[in-house]
């Protein structure tokens, strides 16, 4: 039997409406039921996070950042990671120089250039969490910064992914979706984070479910003993993880795992 199962939230356990299915909450209380840690992975912040379980009744720990952060269900930091904030700077200097509209997340903080850019309404509206403003002088003062997101237009996306990946080689830089651009420090990614949890929790790495639609799900899904990727994700992804289920309009977590027999295994 699988003994934990991790979850990529947006276009995986949230629809395209931003919401969970009723069948998707319903597999998350049978999980509960059977003591199986249900884990969120996501890019996200953790204010970005945690509405998603106060408006679906439940608590858990979370991966935020792509691994940068992990927290329990109390809110404790229990792992962070980030750059340091010179670097961090260097990166808005070549987003500016590009016109590209950029977040910078420390801790559970993010900050903006401007709120009121459509890009950033748009993301607000998504995540049901607010940005700050703030300049490149009071960017200067963060501690840490544990993710950079770019928010492109879906022609310039790969352009601007390839720049960053030559100019900064040293971190962790990955599409997370047509639009966004995800930068954090070298070595931080979904499949490390798992595998912290794992350990923590004494769980074999090859008893644990993901579930993902992204490229930045991937290392993920080929970490886990059983890695499954929603119908609405890549081919290229599909192609390279064992398993498939529906789309995340369809209730693909819940068909993924009643169609699992109890040695966690595809019947």
């Amino acid at each position: 039997m699988y003994q934990i199962v991790f979850s990529d939230v947006d276009g995986t356990l949230l629809n395209d409406q931003h919401q969970m299915t009723p069948l998707t909450q319903q597999s998350i209380i049978w999980l509960h039921n059977k003591q199986i840690p249900f884990v969120i992975v996501s890019a996200r912040s953790p204010s970005g996070i945690f509405p998603i379980m106060e408006e679906n009744h439940f608590k858990s720990h979370l991966i935020a950042y792509s691994g940068a952060l992990i927290m329990d269900e109390y809110r404790h930091i229990l792992y962070e990671k980030g750059m340091k904030t010179a670097l961090a700077m260097l990166i808005i200097q070549k987003l500016n120089a590009m016109n590209i509209t950029w977040c910078v997340y420390s801790f559970d903080q993010w900050y903006v250039q401007n709120r009121q850019d459509e890009k950033i309404q748009r993301e607000e509206n998504i995540v049901k969490a607010q940005s700050q403003e703030a300049s490149l002088d009071d960017l200067l003062s963060l501690p840490v910064v544990h993710k950079i997101l770019c928010i492109c237009r879906p022609n310039q996306t790969l352009i601007v992914e390839k720049q960053l990946k030559k100019d900064f080689p040293q971190l962790t830089i990955v599409k997370s979706s047509d639009i966004l651009i995800e930068i954090m420090e070298q070595g931080i990614n979904k499949a490390q984070a798992v595998k912290q949890l794992c350990q923590l929790w004494n769980i074999p790495i090859q008893k644990a479910v993901a579930f993902g639609d992204q490229y930045n799900d991937l290392d993920m899904l080929l970490e886990v003993g059983y890695g499954w990727a929603m119908g609405n994700a890549p081919k290229e992804i599909k192609k390279q993880v064992k398993y498939a289920t529906l789309d995340n309009n369809h209730d693909g977590i819940h068909y993924a795992l009643n169609n699992m027999n109890d040695e966690g295994k595809k019947i």
